[in-house]
């Protein structure tokens, strides 16, 4: 073979091979597009973690969640608080519902990001439901855990020093691929989970709820096996003031799924609709011995 035919050989092979790569880069655009977007958190993507293992920091930032489906996708998909406020560092809880509105089953894929998207590198998710298919079964509707924490480096970043307020957007989509699709229903039927319902109790009860000491409502450390109305110094409303019954974890589910429906006169004004977290924070309070409440109280 000539230098000719050789040089053409050779300008083949490198054409062929270019062609090669091109290909296999144009196939992987879309993961390796995915990839570079968490590690750097360009578009506003979070990051994924393990665990919560930043400090507290003093600085506070306000989280409020968006929601979306995508045109066609018959589900109703909805936050189901609308905003959280949370310390740099503090790792929140918060849930967002799905229902299947079709005949049938469906499986989704959710997309995320966070606004503003400068913020995306130190929104860090420990628990989600948007890195997997989603299966849904007709009719049934879920309450999804997502677990988070922000970052304290955000403040320290001159980049993201101003940023108090963070946007969490999902949209659902109908997946492409719904072969080994995990099903939601695994939120319903997980076991109660202290750990999260101390999030919870944090998060929702703590307000107007101490452990140890009343503040709107009276203390709950040591409410399992508490006769109701009986925490000393605490004016109870008319209701549970002539309650004559024990706290138990089926009186306390009814309880917060609506007060005054249970005791008819209680003045509690919140309630928590889902079981699933109910469970949780009843779990919760069942960690909170009276034993202990007792040797507090004599330190």
């Amino acid at each position: 073979m000539d230098r000719r035919k050789l040089k053409k050989a050779a300008t083949l092979v490198f054409i062929f091979a270019a062609l090669g790569v091109m290909t296999t880069l144009v196939s992987y655009s879309v993961t390796l597009y995915r990839l570079f977007c968490q590690v750097t958190g360009a578009n506003g993507t979070t990051q994924r973690v393990a665990a919560d293992t930043a400090k507290l920091a003093g600085k506070t930032v306000t989280v409020f969640f968006n929601t979306n489906v995508a045109p066609g996708m018959p589900w109703r998909f909805e936050p189901v608080q609308s905003q959280v406020r949370i310390k740099l560092g503090q790792q929140a809880l918060v849930f967002f519902e799905a229902q299947n509105r079709a005949d049938h089953a469906i499986v989704g894929h959710a997309t995320f990001n966070v606004t503003p998207a400068k913020a995306g590198i130190y929104f860090k998710k420990i628990q989600c439901f948007c890195f997997t298919e989603e299966r849904l079964g007709a009719g049934q509707k879920v309450e999804m855990p997502v677990d988070f924490f922000v970052d304290p480096r955000l403040a320290s970043d001159p980049n993201t020093a101003d940023v108090d307020q963070i946007t969490l957007s999902y949209t659902f989509f109908q997946s492409l691929k719904p072969k080994g699709a995990a099903d939601l229903a695994r939120f319903s039927s997980a076991p109660p989970s202290a750990a999260a319902g101390q999030q919870l109790f944090a998060q929702t009860c703590s307000a107007c709820h101490g452990l140890d000491h009343a503040k709107e409502g009276p203390g709950l450390r040591g409410v399992f096996g508490r006769k109701a109305g009986s925490t000393g110094g605490y004016p109870y409303s008319s209701g549970l003031a002539k309650a004559d019954f024990v706290w138990t974890a089926g009186r306390l589910d009814k309880w917060l799924a609506n007060p005054q429906a249970f005791v008819p006169g209680a003045l509690m004004p919140y309630h928590v609709d889902d079981p699933a977290r109910r469970r949780d924070i009843i779990a919760y309070l069942r960690t909170l011995s009276a034993t202990t409440a007792a040797t507090r109280a004599q330190d």
